[in-house]
């Protein structure tokens, strides 16, 4: 059995440290909401499993070689010989501000299909225990929508839990293009995931989250950037923790960072006080070093935090 399956697209991820405009030098790494969930919750000893399309490429070579390095399980991933691996690119423009380029049209990652969803869970044998999709990997077109939608469907009837975050990306769709196809999701989903302004993506009440638990969702949690972040349900009612203070050098991934925190302490059986910590925990870790994934924690790692500025570990 594995613990998280996740799906969506991953890009080969070009970093600037600079305006594009002027040239220069540029770091290659990989980035992906879904790869950078299954690669935190692997970091802390989950057995995380990615299913998503790469093309027969150096750029997609190096995305299955990450994952693979990282500990994901690709085993229902697969390689498309007539499309290109997706592009993406970070320029550190300002600050801690940083712009983003997609190349990804037409790209091997929007060739999923509901047939690889089936596929692994007909092979799979046990399900999941926990199955995390993203409206980044809804936007991508018509057959991957339905690729997530077929992987809700299989998770819930096998009884497994399931884990929406809205990741609105306004580059992919339009607000109402993402509600119309989120929305009707949300009678199976377990658990959403959402800041304070994509809460409008999935309702249009006045209190979102009460009318997010009242349609059936056991558990939101809303993150509130560097105010932290709150979890709602029937259960705990209102439960906040705040961000940990730490320097802020990049911010791009925090939100998976938190997302594979949060679900790490899900997997542990913690209580939501107890999630919320983890997950502000690898949220900070994320936003202090630079990249996408890079500075996620190990388990062991998981106190560093509680060490004081500039301290040393011995």
């Amino acid at each position: 059995m594995t613990d998280l399956l996740t799906i969506g697209e991953t890009m080969a991820a070009f970093r600037t440290i600079g305006p594009l405009r002027l040239g220069g030098t540029a770091g290659i790494s990989v980035a992906g909401s879904e790869s950078t969930v299954a690669i935190g919750l692997a970091r802390l000893g989950h057995r995380a499993t990615w299913i998503g399309v790469t093309g027969a490429d150096e750029p997609g070579e190096l995305i299955r070689r990450t994952l693979r390095a990282e500990g994901v399980d690709l085993t229902w991933s697969r390689v498309d010989p007539e499309a290109p691996t997706g592009l993406i690119l970070f320029e550190a423009r300002v600050g801690d501000i940083n712009r983003v380029t997609y190349h990804r049209a037409g790209s091997a990652g929007s060739r999923l299909r509901p047939a690889d969803i089936t596929h692994a869970f007909d092979a799979l044998g046990a399900p999941p225990r926990l199955l995390h999709v993203t409206g980044i990997t809804c936007a991508l077109g018509t057959e991957p929508y339905a690729a997530v939608v077929e992987a809700v469907r299989r998770a819930r009837a096998a009884g497994g839990t399931v884990c929406l975050d809205v990741n609105h990306r306004n580059r992919l769709w339009p607000v109402a293009e993402a509600a119309a196809a989120l929305r009707p999701l949300l009678p199976s989903i377990d658990l959403v995931v959402a800041s304070d302004d994509e809460l409008a993506v999935l309702t249009d009440a006045a209190d979102p989250v009460a009318a997010l638990l009242s349609a059936g969702v056991g558990e939101v949690v809303v993150k509130h950037g560097a105010d932290g972040a709150t979890s709602y349900s029937a259960a705990t009612g209102a439960v906040h923790r705040p961000a940990r203070t730490v320097p802020v050098v990049d911010t791009v991934g925090a939100g998976d960072a938190f997302v594979a925190g949060l679900l790490s302490g899900w997997l542990d059986g913690l209580d939501a006080p107890a999630r919320l910590d983890r997950a502000v925990t690898t949220g900070a870790f994320a936003v202090a070093t630079r990249g996408d994934w890079e500075g996620l924690p190990d388990r062991a790692e998981l106190g560093l935090l509680d060490h004081g500025p500039g301290g040393t570990v011995r």
